[in-house]
């Protein structure tokens, strides 16, 4: 069997450095914040780039707060992608603003930076750009937008854990950039778990109060906030598999390049494209396929070889966002993807037998579909 994402392949090479960590936390009893989340923070912001970072109970959490913290509220617009996990704009109503879609570029599946600047309007207070499937947005147009019309940049970086562009990290380019530690992603914890990240000290002092009942003091609420505290045991977790990111991601690239081998040239197949001056963390490895794609879902899952689909439904097709006013045909790039991409198993312990097995039947069964 090859699953699309192996975490028991993880579990088993580490286990004893997770249980040591584990049992530290609970012989201690830190298991709320402590000491643990701060030097868990203070790695990642480490390894990221930024002066600090917070953590959270959940990538959304972090999207959300770093909006509160930016003065994000009702009767704003935030800017973001029809391209990307529901998270990113259920972030932005519980801020109480109101999405704004915009199509994504149809080789790299990012942002579409002149789509966003027709979306501006007097009621845009910020922009998530989504740094989807593990590479980043050309930031350096985004900024030079965000900087002509006064928004603000909150960076939705869950997926993109150490991609770089241009050599500076992802996250460290807006006001905040928001991670998730979900269990499958590069940096995943053994359950839900977030941080935001940036260079702003007021920012930070912010975080600090909203993830923790508004209160930067026992006991003392001067605003309202919520409970979204990163826990010991997570941390603790999260600070085992930080110094083996890097590793990581470089193996997930090696899986990345024997896949593009295998598969180059075959006129059913499109490969994903590199967003210039970034590098890529592969999070997912996702490639269009002509022909009956849930067709050929099915009959990979009968040899047990399991793929995804990042993701079957755009947002504006949502029944949840109905409410935005949009149709069918609104965003033409994400529509078309939607219909087309399959996500190919990638973890850092896949072997190079297992992707040649993926590919060959991937190809057998394109071969017979063109019949």
């Amino acid at each position: 069997m090859i699953p699309l994402v192996d975490l028991k392949a993880q579990y088993n090479v580490y286990k004893d450095e997770f249980l040591k960590a584990v049992e530290e936390v609970m012989s201690n009893t830190a298991f709320v914040l402590g000491k643990y989340v701060a030097d868990f923070e203070s790695k990642f912001a480490e390894f990221i780039g930024s002066s600090y970072a917070v953590g959270v109970a959940s990538g959304t959490d972090a999207l959300h707060l770093a909006l509160r913290a930016a003065g994000v509220s009702q009767g704003d617009e935030v800017i973001t992608v029809a391209n990307t996990f529901a998270a990113t704009t259920i972030a932005v109503e519980l801020a109480g603003a109101r999405p704004v879609l915009v199509d994504c570029d149809p080789s790299t599946y990012l942002m579409d930076i002149g789509a966003a600047k027709r979306a501006v309007t007097a009621k845009t207070r910020a922009i998530i750009p989504v740094h989807l499937y593990g590479q980043v947005v050309p930031m350096d147009e985004l900024l030079a937008l965000a900087e002509r019309h006064h928004l603000t940049v909150i960076e939705d970086a869950c997926q993109s854990h150490g991609a770089k562009y241009k050599g500076r990290t992802s996250g460290t380019f807006g006001l905040m950039g928001a991670f998730s530690f979900f269990p499958g992603k590069n940096l995943g914890a053994f359950g839900d778990g977030g941080a935001i990240v940036t260079d702003s000290q007021k920012m930070y002092e912010e975080l600090l109060a909203l993830r923790n009942y508004g209160s930067p003091k026992k006991y003392y609420h001067p605003k309202f906030g919520m409970n979204s505290r990163l826990d010991g045991i997570q941390a603790a977790i999260l600070n085992v598999k930080l110094k083996y990111l890097s590793e990581w991601n470089a193996k997930r690239n090696a899986a990345a390049d024997r896949y593009i081998k295998n598969l180059k040239g075959n006129p059913s197949i499109t490969l994903p494209a590199r967003a210039q001056d970034s590098t890529h963390v592969y999070h997912l490895f996702v490639v269009q396929v002509k022909g009956d794609r849930d067709h050929i879902m099915a009959e990979m899952a009968k040899k047990e070889i399991y793929c995804g689909i990042h993701y079957p439904i755009p947002i504006h097709l949502q029944k949840a966002y109905s409410y935005l006013g949009h149709k069918e045909g609104d965003f033409p790039h994400t529509e078309d993807l939607a219909k087309k991409i399959i996500s190919l198993p990638v973890y850092p312990e896949i072997t190079g037998e297992q992707i040649d097995l993926v590919c060959q039947a991937l190809i057998d069964l394109l071969r017979e579909a063109k019949g």
